[in-house]
This record gives C-alpha cells, structure tokens and sequence, in this order.
C-alpha cells in the first residue's frame, strides 16, 4: 500500500514544502469534524471522507495536501448537540486567508476537494472572488458530482445525509466508528413533500409537522444497506473521478 504521509503539509518541515509547493498540485480538502450524522455515523465523518479521498488522489498523482479546513457553513444541524457551525462571512474569511497564505507561499496550482452540501455556496463565492481579485483561478470538486458510477448499488430510496451511502464510506474508511447496528430508516417527509424547481432551505428537527425539516435520527435515507464492499467500490469511484479531473485540467 502506498504511503501517502508524505504528501500532507502538516506531516513535513517548512523547508520540505518549500522545496514541492510551487510545482505540486495543493489540494485544499473541507470537511466537517463535528457534524452530526445519526446515531450510527461519527461526527466526524466528512473529515474523514475528506483525508480518504485526498489519500487517494495522493496515491496517483504527486500533489500536496493541506491540513482539513474541518469547520464549516453547517446550518442544517444546528440543534444537534456537538454540531459545529460557522457563519458563511466567517468561513469564507477562513477559505479566503487559507487560499491567501499559499498563494503568497508561492502555490501556482490550488484544488478544493469540498465534502459538504451547504458549502457548496460559500465556497463558490470564494474561489469567483479569488479570480476576480487575484486572478488566481481554483478548480472546486463538491462531493455531490463524485462517485456516480457506483450511486446504483445503493438500495435506498433517496440519500442526502448520514444515508446509505456515507456509512458503507465509513465502513471502508474507519469501520470501528460505525454502528450500522443502531441505524434507522429516517426519510422524514421526504417522499410525500411535492417535487417542485425550488431549492428549499431546511433545519433538520425531531417535530414531524416542521416539513421538509423533519428527522427522527438527523439522517435522511436508509443506511441500513450499508456494506463494506458499497464504501469500498464508491469511495474509489470518487477517486478515480477527482485524478480524472485533476489529469483533464493538466494538474
């Protein structure tokens, strides 16, 4: 198996990256280290995701990778205890002095590897305004469009959180942390909410009358059919598709 230590920044001296970040690719992963996700997954599975996926570009390709950014625009989970959530302004200003710092370190090639859902817009914002101010243009790789290849093998009848397909994630990446034995199916009011062209804001809550909030466990899906073989096949599906499109971008 190949050792990928020696590709995170925070396992080497400063004159080490010295020497590899003006000609390495810097991944930038973001994933949560305390977000709730039932009573069956770590609160601490979007960074672990996160490490997984980034040792796996690791283990093909000669990048560097930066320490997680593991706090985050989390809304939806605020009243979960443990949940951590930051203002959009706020993690936007931490993106923003991250991405500043390797830039004045002389990074040339900067990648986001982002795990989250609600993150998807701050970060976004970002990365436009990093090219508007600074004429540095950054790739952004959100979790929705990795792994498609394999999204058939789940079982459930929709996902989004703590889901079927994040636990067999955590049964490939850390199986001790996931008690798929205390999993429930949760899929609130999911499947009789009226399908429309809106995007709909929601705070997951324990009340069945707060639709489209509503969820028993805080997960939304079925992660009961979770396998180690699903995690296994998704999680390098996901792989695959990030060295893809770090190779198609010339990265």
């Amino acid at each position: 198996m190949t050792d990928t230590s020696r590709a995170w920044i925070e396992n080497l001296t400063w004159p080490e990256v010295a020497a590899k970040i003006e000609t390495s690719t810097v991944l930038i992963p973001i994933g949560a280290r305390a977000k709730e996700h039932g009573p069956h997954l770590p609160m601490q599975t979007d960074y672990l995701v996160a490490r997984a996926l980034c040792d796996g570009v690791a283990k093909s390709l000669p990048v560097l990778i930066a320490p997680v950014v593991d706090f985050g625009y989390y809304p939806a989970f605020v009243e979960y205890p443990g949940s951590q959530h930051l203002r959009p302004e706020t993690f936007q200003a931490v993106l923003h002095d991250i991405i500043d710092g390797l830039i004045r370190h002389k990074a040339k090639n900067i990648v986001i590897v982002n795990t989250g859902v609600s993150t998807e817009g701050p970060v976004t914002v970002v990365v436009r305004e990093t090219l508007e101010h600074k004429n540095v243009r950054i790739p952004v790789a959100h979790i929705r469009a990795l792994g498609s290849a394999t999204r058939g093998m789940m079982s459930q009848k929709l996902g989004g959180h703590a889901d079927e397909m994040e636990a067999s994630l955590i049964l490939a990446i850390a199986p001790d942390l996931a008690h798929i034995d205390r999993a429930v199916e949760d899929y609130g009011n999911a499947l009789t909410e009226p399908k429309t062209v809106f995007y709909i804001p929601t705070i997951f809550r324990g009340n069945a009358k707060s639709t489209p909030d509503y969820s028993v466990s805080g997960a939304r899906g079925d992660p009961r059919g979770a396998t180690l073989e699903k995690g296994r096949a998704t999680l390098d599906a996901m792989v695959a598709d990030l060295v893809d499109g770090l190779r198609k971008l010339g990265l």
